[in-house]
C-alpha cells in the first residue's frame, strides 16, 4: 500500500523532485515546436503542426515571440504617426485544432486555445485538452496591407504521459507490424 502510495504521489505531485522522478521515468516532455526565425509576407500566414500523443495528460504550450517589420530601410511618409507604425508592427498568433485550423484557413471565424491578438511581442501560454490531437500554430500577417513580418519565436509543448515513451514506442512498432 505503500509502494502504491508513493506512485501515485510521485506521479501527480508538482514538486521538484517529484517531477524530476517523473522526467526519469518518462512521463513529462517537453517537445519544440518552434525555435527558429522567419518572415510572414502581407496578407498571408505560417503555420506548424503538432500532434499530441495517445495518453498525455497536463498538456500546454508556452513560450515567446516578437515580430517586426522586414524593411526597415523604408522610410516613413511624414504623416504617419507612431502609433500606425506600432499596430502594423504587430502580428497575431493561435493555437488551433486540426477542424478550427481548416475554418480559420477558409477565413471564417473560429475558437481557438489560444490567440494573441495583433501584438509585436507576446507570451504564448496555454492548456490544451489531454489525450491525442492534431493542433496548429498560426502566425497571421493577414491583416497587414503591404508590410511583411520578420518574426522571432520559442514555443514548446508540454506534457505528462502515463506511458512512458519506451513504452508508447514499443506499442507503436507492435501495431505497425500486426496492423494493416
Amino acid at each position: 500500500m505503500l509502494l502504491i502510495g508513493l506512485i501515485v504521489l510521485t506521479a501527480t505531485s508538482n514538486s521538484p523532485v517529484a517531477q524530476e522522478v517523473q522526467e526519469m521515468a518518462g512521463w513529462k516532455h517537453d517537445q519544440i515546436i518552434l525555435d527558429t526565425p522567419f518572415t510572414v509576407g502581407p496578407h498571408t500566414f505560417r503555420y506548424y503542426k503538432f500532434t499530441l500523443p495517445e495518453g498525455s495528460v497536463n498538456v500546454a504550450i508556452v513560450g515567446q515571440f516578437s515580430s517586426e517589420s522586414s524593411n526597415p530601410t523604408t522610410p516613413r511618409k511624414s504623416k504617419e504617426k507612431d502609433s500606425d507604425k506600432d499596430v502594423d508592427a504587430g502580428i497575431e498568433v493561435f493555437v488551433l485544432t486540426d477542424e478550427a485550423f481548416t475554418v480559420w484557413q477558409n477565413g471564417y471565424a473560429t475558437s481557438s486555445v489560444y490567440e494573441s491578438g495583433k501584438v509585436p511581442t507576446g507570451t504564448v501560454q496555454a492548456d490544451i485538452p489531454a489525450g491525442a490531437g492534431v493542433y496548429y500554430l498560426v502566425f497571421s500577417n493577414k491583416t497587414s496591407p503591404k508590410t511583411p513580418k520578420s518574426v522571432h519565436a520559442t514555443v514548446l509543448l508540454r506534457y505528462k504521459s502515463w506511458l512512458p515513451e519506451s513504452l508508447r514506442k514499443m506499442k507503436e512498432r507492435f501495431m505497425n507490424w500486426f496492423g494493416p
